[in-house]
C-alpha cells in the first residue's frame, strides 16, 4: 500500500515552531491528535483538573503547591490515542511525572508496549513514523515534581535537535501546543544539558 504524505504545520504564537516538510501519514494523524486537544486552553497550571478533559474541577486549591499538569495531559494524549501509561486512579496526579519516569523504565511499562529510546534524534525518527513518543526527566527532590511532554514530528537537522531538542506539546507551568524541548524543560535546570531527558515510544495501532 502507497504511504500518503501530509503537509503538517506547527503554530505557536511566540513563533518557536515553523512550517514542517511533509513527514508520513502516521505523524499527519499524531499532530491532528495534538491539535485536537487544544492544550493552550486546557490542563491549566494553578487549579485542579479532570486529567482526562483538563477542565477545572472547582474543587478549592488549599495548599501552597502550584498544581502544573504535564502528567494528566501526557496521559490524556496518551489515552485518546488507545495507549496506556500511570495514570488515576492508579496513580494520584501528585508526584505522577516521577512515577511514570519510573514505570516507562520499569517491566510494567514494557509490558505495556514502551520501549526506551537512545536519544532525541533517535526519538524523532520514531515521531515522525507516527509513533508516539513522551520525554520524561526525574526530579532528584522525591518532593518536587518532574516532567514529562509528548515529542512533535517534525523536521530538525542534528545540529537544532543537539542545541534545543525536538519540538514537543506540553502543559506544565506554561502551556505549549508546540515548542522547544529544552524550553519547556527549563523548570528542571540541567535536565537537558546533562542528560536527565529519557525518551520512550509506543506504536499506535
Amino acid at each position: 500500500m502507497r504511504a500518503f504524505l501530509f503537509p503538517i504545520f506547527c503554530v505557536l504564537a511566540a513563533g518557536a515552531c515553523r512550517a514542517l516538510e511533509p513527514v508520513s501519514e502516521g505523524a499527519g494523524r499524531l499532530n491532528a491528535a495534538f491539535d485536537a486537544m487544544h492544550v493552550e486552553d486546557h490542563w491549566i497550571a494553578g487549579a485542579i483538573v479532570d486529567w482526562k478533559t483538563g477542565d477545572p474541577t472547582g474543587k478549592p486549591v488549599t495548599d501552597a503547591g502550584k498544581h502544573t499538569h504535564c502528567s494528566q495531559f501526557a496521559a490524556a494524549a496518551c489515552e485518546r490515542l488507545g495507549i496506556y501509561i500511570l495514570r488515576p486512579p492508579e496513580h494520584s496526579a501528585v508526584q505522577l511525572a516521577n512515577a511514570q519516569f519510573d514505570w516507562l523504565a520499569s517491566p510494567a511499562g514494557k509490558e505495556s508496549g514502551w520501549t526506551a529510546v537512545v536519544d532525541a534524534a533517535a526519538a524523532q525518527d520514531f515521531a515522525n513514523k507516527g509513533r508516539v513518543v513522551v520525554a520524561v526527566c526525574k526530579n532528584p527532590d522525591p518532593k518536587k515534581p518532574g516532567h514529562i511532554a509528548l515529542v512533535r514530528p517534525g523536521t530538525r537537522t542534528p545540529s537544532e535537535l543537539s542545541a534545543e531538542g525536538p519540538d514537543i506539546i506540553q502543559a506544565g507551568g506554561h502551556n505549549y501546543n508546540c515548542g522547544r524541548l529544552k524550553k519547556g524543560f527549563a523548570n528542571h535546570p540541567g535536565a537537558f544539558e546533562k542528560g536527565g531527558i529519557r525518551f520512550f515510544a509506543h506504536t499506535v495501532r
